[in-house]
């Protein structure tokens, strides 16, 4: 009998432990990195949850600003953190995926490193030429560069960001010839296209690139979902020429792996409630962001297909980074 009780307790004990320490928490403040500079989007957003995340969970939020590797410096220090709930990550696709895909010492796995705690928005991407093309919608630019003598240049914000894989993808979903030509940030992408440095551009969406396609300097060929967003209603897809091509950032908050699941949900719960909010959402919006949540098993499904999404176009197209 003694026997059996001692075996019984040492069973239920780590249950015990696992509720007593959820239900302490937090008792400090949080840490969530942000993989990129203050003032980005990214931050933007990051900041905007702040202070009502404080409020919900009792404890300072404090954001962190880690750039640099593409991110991968921010990830790879929540992933060799202490599953404790008080080092967080806001990822995305290329920190949390396509970073430790390019990059052989990462030191971090996207699936086997992260706890994923719930997705926060989304973003899709746009396809813009130059406004001096003789094209006028998807089929006609691809028409155009398919007869063109030697491919048309494409702009992107360094090796294995977002658009740079979106616009191979691209290039080999609709079977066209593109070169790519790397800039340093997004930002001189945009002018690069309006300029005529390069002719192509398949990104995220600003303000001012909105403008730009309203004054005729850039011409919009599609869109790459169908989320709702600041693009001009009837904005078409490119999935109504290529069905398969879907593609859009998606923004979350993970912690490392071993994350107790009652944090996990606490944490969950805690930041679907900010989202929510009126207030955070006008953020998010005015920054071109559809703010969306969702369970952890959701964000680990929208990982595992980004893995596996990026891993064959990098091995198919032959990128490397920088």
């Amino acid at each position: 009998m003694v026997r059996f009780i001692l075996a019984l307790f040492a069973a239920i004990m780590p249950f015990a432990l696992s509720g007593a320490q959820a239900a302490s928490y937090p008792d400090r403040p949080i840490r969530i990195l942000v993989p990129y500079p203050p003032g980005g989007t990214t931050d933007v957003m990051a900041r905007a949850m702040q202070d009502p995340l404080t409020k919900i969970l009792g404890q300072p939020i404090v954001i962190e600003n880690r750039a640099g590797a593409a991110g991968a410096i921010a990830a790879r220090e929540v992933a060799k953190s202490t599953p404790d709930g008080y080092t967080l990550l806001f990822g995305n696709d290329g920190p949390s995926v396509i970073a430790p895909l390019l990059q052989k010492q990462a030191g971090y796995d996207a699936i086997k490193s992260f706890t994923p705690i719930t997705l926060v928005a989304t973003q899709p991407m746009i396809l813009v030429v130059n406004g001096d093309l003789p094209v006028t919608d998807l089929k006609s630019f691809v028409s155009y560069a398919k007869q063109q003598p030697k491919p048309l240049l494409y702009a992107h914000a360094g090796s294995g960001s977002s658009g740079h894989l979106s616009t191979e993808l691209l290039s080999q979903t609709a079977g066209i010839p593109l070169t790519a030509v790397p800039y340093k940030g997004s930002s001189v992408t945009t002018l690069g296209v309006m300029n005529g440095e390069v002719q192509v551009l398949l990104t995220t969406s600003t303000p001012s690139m909105l403008e730009y396609i309203r004054t005729g300097k850039l011409k919009l060929m599609g869109m790459s979902t169908s989320s709702p967003g600041s693009l001009p209603p009837g904005t078409p897809l490119i999935s109504d020429v290529y069905p398969d091509y879907k593609q859009e950032n998606w923004f979350g908050v993970l912690g490392p792996a071993g994350l107790p699941q009652d944090i996990t949900d606490k944490l969950n719960k805690a930041i679907r409630e900010v989202v929510a909010q009126p207030d955070v959402q006008r953020i998010f919006q005015s920054a071109g962001f559809i703010p969306m949540t969702g369970t952890p098993d959701e964000l680990k499904s929208v990982i595992a297909s980004s893995s596996k999404l990026w891993a064959n176009v990098i091995a198919e197209r032959g990128i490397v980074a920088e």
